[in-house]
């Protein structure tokens, strides 16, 4: 069976313009079929999932340390020396719950299947099980030898088509697509809530030091305050506006039902848009509900099918657009 690495063509870059249906009308893009995804559920939907990249794992890794930071500086150095006990319950109880959601929303971003299309089901045996109707067109990835449903793209970090990918980010280690999407946008979401809280610490404990004896105000020496406070507030203040950029654009692409990728290739209104809050319910999972805010709620909406599909077996077709004859 030949590798689909070395084809020279990426069918997401040349649809309409392979040979021989170059000028037939049943090769337009409009025509595409929309595969169903309960058609498409890979058998590992359940499974574990995790992407072995070096980079990505090493930023989800200091992701995790800039956060324990974070909390060391907030309790260590500003709420335990406070002379305020209820300053410090409230403060405290506040900004770990916004960590622990925050954390707990990258670890579910991380580990939850983006929208995976399984490997290898271009084969003659599963398309003609798809039951296709004549004139109707299919794709295939010739990276991963998948059919590649409406909106799917390839990502080579995790060497899968994924549906409705908006991109891939190092951060979560991970690509951001159809069954993620919720909670990379609550963990940009608690990311920049807790820099923007601890920033307004950082503030309010400045002017208590300044006000009072350096010493009395923290249990570490002035200079190592001051340095701890420094570096809190310039991370705090760097994630702040990185993580509401992305939260903003995410929330902007799930409104306008259009992902990073697709508008950066140009590939918009070659599907019927759904409205933005229909799209927002889409993406969290369901009616507008506290649900809507927590890592823990699953996408009700995005079950998987209770029975297992089984993919049929057989040789990987060497064609990048299948037509189905019109017989």
């Amino acid at each position: 069976m030949k590798s689909p690495v070395h084809r020279c063509r990426d069918t997401e870059h040349g649809r309409g313009q392979s040979g021989a249906g170059a000028g037939n009308n049943y090769l337009q893009t409009e025509q595409r079929i929309p595969i169903s995804k309960d058609v498409i559920t890979s058998s590992s939907a359940s499974a574990m999932w995790f992407i072995r990249d070096a980079c990505g794992i090493v930023c989800a890794v200091i992701t995790w340390m800039l956060v324990f930071y974070a909390e060391f500086v907030v309790l260590f150095v500003m709420l335990l020396p406070s002379k305020s006990l209820t300053y410090s319950i409230v403060n405290g109880a506040l900004f770990n719950a916004l960590a622990f959601l925050a954390l707990a929303s990258h670890l579910r971003a991380m580990c939850t299947d983006p929208g995976a299309v399984p490997k290898g089901n271009a084969t003659k045996e599963y398309i003609e099980s798809l039951q296709l109707k004549p004139g109707q067109v299919v794709y295939k990835c010739p990276k991963c030898c998948s059919i590649k449903p409406d909106r799917a793209h390839h990502c080579s970090v995790c060497k899968r088509c994924i549906r409705k990918m908006d991109h891939h980010c190092p951060w979560v280690n991970n690509c951001v697509g159809e069954n993620n999407q919720k909670y990379f946008v609550l963990f940009t979401m608690y990311i920049a809530l807790i820099s923007l809280h601890s920033l307004v610490m950082v503030v309010f404990h400045f002017l208590n030091c300044f006000e009072d004896d350096w010493t009395k105000c923290s249990s570490f020496s002035p200079p190592a305050t001051v340095i701890l406070l420094i570096l809190l507030c310039f991370e705090g203040l760097l994630f702040l506006i990185f993580t509401s950029v992305m939260f903003g654009t995410q929330v902007h692409s799930i409104c306008t039902d259009e992902t990073g990728i697709e508008r950066l290739k140009g590939e918009t209104g070659k599907w019927g848009k759904v409205p933005c809050w229909k799209a927002m319910e889409m993406a969290f999972g369901g009616p507008f509900s506290l649900s809507w805010c927590s890592p823990f709620a699953g996408l009700s909406c995005k079950k998987s099918p209770q029975e297992h599909i089984t993919v049929p077996q057989g040789e990987i077709i060497e064609e990048d657009v299948i037509e189905i004859p019109l017989t």
